[in-house]
């Protein structure tokens, strides 16, 4: 008699130094990630069906299609809609997709699945995505290869909840290196505008100096990044007692979207703002639409047989 598949997938435990992480098959998503047994991230139960998306593998699209509806390529699609209290597509195809272990060592593991093609996007991408711990903490690099005869759209993140410390969230400080945030609108998050962070509620949305977060709210993109002369973005959220997490990612990923995690029933919920949501994006929400907008939303169209890669890194402070 053989044991029962964790309702979370295949577990795929990772050690390097004093880091440990756990990446599961549902989603090839981060489960858990500490730092001489300190959380770098919310974790889950191997045996719970993940949460809030929590460490999941976004593709072909992050974040938003609007009412799930797109054009490309003079075809209307239509994806179907896995937010409906919001009507929009979220976060791709595959963040339930039971991802196949391709290769790996005790500190590294690359996993893969395939979107198949359907009604809202009719193409076939292989996705393989690459979890390695090193001294410099865990790298994930996705590689999205196009399948199909004609050219796809395609974009991709991650979705982890950083935890700086032991402290609550409203005393984590946070430094977050952009210019531009993207305004949306309050009930259904639809991209409306551009804007300079110092415009535009900037005692809200310019976190370039590290302040703490206090009672902020944040569930938005923000771009025109500040990066190093690699064109390395850097985010640190730290913790009053010192210790704290940062996320590194390059010029792929022209987005960042960071949500506090608010959740509408507030501290009855075990979840409300536990952690800080932080997925580097190579495009913005709603990126299906770019055409819609007067900014570069950074849609990616991948040729046949075409490949792309994007990475990030999350390391302790």
């Amino acid at each position: 008699m053989t044991s029962a598949l964790p309702l979370s997938g295949t577990q795929h435990t990772l050690r390097f130094g004093p880091y440990e992480a756990v990446i599961a098959s549902t989603g090839a998503s981060l489960r858990v990630l500490r730092h001489d047994g300190r959380d770098l991230i919310v974790p889950f139960d191997a045996d719970e069906v993940r949460p809030d998306y929590r460490g999941t593998t976004l593709a072909p699209w992050p974040n938003r299609i609007v009412d799930g509806t797109y054009t490309f390529d003079g075809q209307e699609l239509v994806a179907a809609l896995t937010e409906p209290e919001r009507s929009h597509a979220l976060h791709g195809l595959l963040s339930w997709a039971d991802f196949e272990r391709v290769s790996g060592t005790e500190s590294a593991v690359t996993l893969g699945a395939t979107v198949v093609p359907q009604s809202g996007y009719p193409w076939r991408v292989r996705v393989e995505t690459t979890y390695a711990l090193g001294e410099d903490g865990l790298t994930q690099t996705v590689r999205a290869r196009n399948l199909s005869d004609r050219p796809a759209p395609f974009g991709t993140g991650p979705h982890p909840y950083l935890k700086a410390g032991p402290a609550p969230l409203d005393e984590w400080t946070l430094a977050l290196p952009a210019a531009s945030v993207l305004e949306v609108t309050p009930d259904r998050l639809s991209p409306l505008a551009l804007r300079p962070v110092t415009d535009h509620d900037p005692e809200r949305f310019d976190r370039r100096a590290p302040r703490p977060l206090g009672t902020v709210e944040l569930d938005h993109a923000f771009t025109d990044l500040e990066t190093d002369a690699a064109g390395t973005a850097l985010l640190r959220l730290t913790d009053p007692s010192g210790v704290g997490v940062e996320v590194t990612w390059g010029a792929e990923c022209p987005w960042v979207q960071v949500y506090t995690g608010d959740k509408p029933d507030g501290p009855a919920n075990p979840a409300h703002r536990n952690g800080v949501a932080v997925e580097p994006m190579t495009c913005a929400p709603d990126a299906f639409n770019a055409g819609s907008y007067d900014y570069d939303a950074g849609l990616l169209v991948l040729e046949p047989g075409a490949e792309f890669s994007a990475s990030w890194r999350i390391a302790a402070i």
